[in-house]
């Protein structure tokens, strides 16, 4: 495949997991990878390297969040081997920093947040990163500092990412970062709160993000919902978790996210398990549950 083909698989993929997400993605995005592969297994051209760099990114992206670990961290460390060889000639079309954003996302997912945090400071360290880029390293170290029980560090790094953001796009700012917005910010804000036990202000921050104007973002936020749902069966609000799992239910044969998928699993849990849940809530995670199940065996 010519690099020129490579560079609009990898924009159908983007299309398709923005559209749809990555449960309805993923096997497509692993298809590409193996056809792009088997085509010429080691690119000489510069040029050719960054475009299978981004396809595989791309498609370590969508295992991700379709939680395919083992095969997402294979593909974002090839994509990272092809990146930094190819900075060398074109340093401006590295993708490099994206590939680590979502490796140190993927660490604290996986509950290693000291390897989240060591990624993120890595790229901060670096000589001026575009203020976009800078801001999405400093929510990475937050939501690592969070789990790690440093709420005053991970507040300071979440105070800086929103200053970042007030600032407008500049030319430095990469076509990537197309997605980080407010929106996005107040989604880890909230589950960076949560981390640190601040219930009450994680709900509202996520219910912010859950309910952006428009038409809400990528398909993948709405695991920003789920994680409402969640934050509110924690905190014991029976009736928020009853109203957010509402929410959801209609939703939940095309939700693309398997990671919103099993949060709602288990938010649905968490209900069933609690103590003095009305009844009313109680049958709402069972339906909940229920409409869960079906997904694991329809077609995604």
């Amino acid at each position: 495949m010519t690099e020129g083909e490579i560079r609009a698989l990898a924009q159908e993929l983007v299309a398709l997991d923005v559209a749809a997400g990555a449960r309805w993605a993923v096997g497509r995005a692993l298809g590409a990878v193996r056809t792009v592969g088997r085509s010429r297994p080691l690119p000489q051209d510069g040029a050719e390297r960054a475009a299978r760099a981004e396809l595989y990114q791309v498609a370590a992206w969508i295992a991700f969040d379709a939680e395919r670990h083992g095969v997402s961290r294979r593909l974002h460390l090839r994509a990272l081997e092809l990146a930094r060889s190819d900075r060398a000639e074109r340093p401006d079309a590295a993708v490099e920093p994206l590939i680590l954003a979502v490796l140190a996302m993927q660490e604290e997912h996986l509950g290693r947040p000291e390897s989240s945090l060591r990624i993120a400071s890595s790229v901060l360290a670096r000589e001026e990163p575009p203020g976009r880029v800078a801001a999405i390293f400093h929510v990475r170290a937050a939501r690592a500092l969070a789990r790690m029980g440093n709420g005053p560090r991970a507040l300071r790094a979440l105070g800086t990412a929103a200053e970042l953001l007030a600032d407008p796009p500049t030319g430095r700012d990469p076509a990537w970062a197309w997605w980080f917005d407010r929106h996005e910010l107040d989604g880890h804000h909230g589950l960076a709160r949560a981390a640190l036990g601040d219930l009450g202000a994680a709900a509202a921050l996520l219910h912010d993000a859950a309910h952006a104007g428009g038409d809400g973002g990528p398909a993948y936020r709405v695991l920003f919902a789920a994680e409402l749902a969640r934050v509110q069966a924690l905190a014991g609000d029976w009736r928020g978790a009853d109203t957010a799992m509402a929410a959801l239910m209609d939703g939940v044969p095309a939700v693309g996210s398997v990671r919103a998928l099993r949060v709602m699993g288990r938010t649905a849990r968490l209900v069933e398990d609690g103590r003095r849940v009305p009844r009313r809530t109680r049958d709402t995670a069972r339906h909940l549950a229920l409409a869960l199940r079906d997904t694991r065996t329809g077609a995604g």
